[in-house]
C-alpha cells in the first residue's frame, strides 16, 4: 500500500508488509497495525515510541502513519525516533506524519507538547539537503508538495525511505 500524495488516498500494492499506525490511541486507521504505549482495544503493539528498538523486524513496514505524536516526543530523541522508523520501513516505504505547526496556538495550548516542528525540521532528514549533513540521520526523501501547512494550524509531511 502507498499513499498517493496527489489524491491523498491509499492504494493497494502487491508488496508484502504491514501498515503501522504509531501512537494510534483509540483512533487506529483501518487495515493498519496499531502501536501505542497504552493497552487500548485497537492497539496490537503496546510499546512506548521513545523506547528503542521497537518490537518489529527490520524493513517490515510498507507505510507508517503518525497523527499528532511527534510534538509529544522529547526533542533530543527525534533523531533516534526517525532512525528507528527508517529501520522498520521497507525501502521506498512511506512515512506520513501530521502535527501542529511549530509554536502556533494549537501547539502551545497542550501542556504535553514539547517538540515544535515546522517545514524546516524535516529538511534535516532530507538526504540531499545541506541540513542533513549536520546530524546525518538515516536518509529520507520528502515527497513533492510536502510539507503542507493547513489553515487549521496543522502540518503534514510525507517522506519516503531511501538507501538501505
Amino acid at each position: 500500500m502507498h499513499y498517493n500524495v496527489k489524491t491523498r488516498q491509499y492504494s493497494w500494492s502487491t508488496l508484502s508488509g504491514i501498515m503501522l499506525d504509531i501512537g494510534c490511541g483509540q483512533s487506529k486507521e483501518p487495515n493498519f497495525v496499531g502501536m501505542d504505549k497504552r493497552a487500548l482495544s485497537d492497539v496490537e503493539l503496546v510499546h512506548d515510541l521513545e523506547n528503542f528498538p521497537y518490537p518489529l523486524e527490520d524493513e517490515v513496514c510498507l507505510l507508517i502513519k503518525g497523527s499528532h505524536i511527534v510534538e509529544h516526543l522529547k526533542p533530543w530523541l527525534m533523531l533516534d525516533f526517525m532512525n528507528e522508523l527508517w529501520r522498520i520501513m521497507k525501502k521506498d516505504g512511506q512515512l506520513l506524519l501530521s502535527h501542529p505547526y511549530g509554536v502556533n496556538s494549537s501547539y502551545v495550548q497542550d501542556p504535553t507538547h514539547c517538540n515544535p516542528c515546522n517545514e524546516v525540521t524535516w529538511l534535516y532528514f532530507q538526504v540531499d539537503h545541506p541540513l542533513h549533513s549536520i546530524y546525518t540521520p538515516k536518509p529520507w526523501a520528502i515527497e513533492k508538495g510536502f510539507p503542507v501547512w493547513q489553515a487549521t494550524g496543522n502540518m503534514e509531511v510525507v517522506m519516503r525511505k531511501v538507501g538501505g
